[in-house]
């Protein structure tokens, strides 16, 4: 598999991953070290719930194995709460907890807003003056009428990646022009259970194959409420090795 890619889960700490997933005799607290030894990549979605502590994400740093990578999920008082109105002082926040937390295994910031979110020029701006270019920013918009090219482009010339998804009500639409291609599988038609097929995720390969050699590339299967998610994690991994 090329350096680039990185291929992992929203979540790990699932009972119904013991024996598909974790050995049946693996205690539950070993539950990410086993995780480590498969995927190289993990996707913070606690931090959006609850604002991270710099002593929370040194924890996950140790636990991680070295060229281990994580992508940390803003916290929803920024994204759906604030609305990115009025908190530059907690966003830089964020980011230094992130970078002194995490260090060399910080991959990308996630930003997701709320489908209530709807496009507006206005909005777009104030997103992007409240983000630091020194970061991978990544946007998740849901709400669809952002899928509109004058999005993409500015959001691009900023150095700042529309996340692609999958989801059941929105456009699947693969960014790859991005500064990195990051892509949310959330399950689809039932977001969170839904399996993907074997040929959906052969095609995914193919798209996450042909981007630029060097650009960074993170696929997190969100369907994660039931085997589905893991067992399309190992399936795309075994894919993408196979090419």
């Amino acid at each position: 598999m090329k350096k680039q890619i990185h291929i992992g889960c929203s979540s790990f700490n699932n009972i119904l991953w013991k024996k598909i997933f974790y050995p049946e005799e693996l205690a539950r607290p070993n539950w990410f070290d086993y995780y480590c030894t498969v995927f190289d990549t993990y996707e913070l979605n606690s931090t959006f719930y609850k604002f991270p502590t710099l002593k929370t994400l040194q924890n996950w740093y140790k636990k991680a194995p070295e060229h281990f990578m994580f992508s940390v999920k803003a916290p929803k008082q920024i994204t759906h709460i604030q609305k990115f109105n009025n908190c530059a002082e907690l966003i830089n926040e964020f980011y230094s907890v992130c970078q002194d937390g995490l260090k060399e295994k910080l991959g990308c910031i996630l930003f997701q807003l709320p489908p209530s979110y709807h496009y507006s020029e206005e909005k777009l701006l104030s997103i992007i003056e409240h983000l630091n270019p020194e970061f991978s920013n990544v946007i998740e918009f849901r709400h669809e009428s952002w899928w509109i090219p004058e999005v993409q482009q500015k959001l691009s010339e900023k150095n700042i990646t529309f996340c692609s998804v999958s989801h059941p009500l929105l456009p699947e639409t693969n960014f790859t022009g991005e500064p990195v291609v990051y892509k949310r599988l959330h399950g689809n038609t039932r977001m969170f259970y839904s399996n993907y097929s074997d040929e959906y995720l052969s095609n995914l390969s193919e798209t996450i194959l042909n981007t630029e050699k060097e650009k960074p590339v993170y696929i997190y299967f969100n369907n994660t409420a039931s085997t589905a998610g893991i067992l399309n994690a190992v399936q795309l991994k075994k894919v993408v090795l196979s090419k």
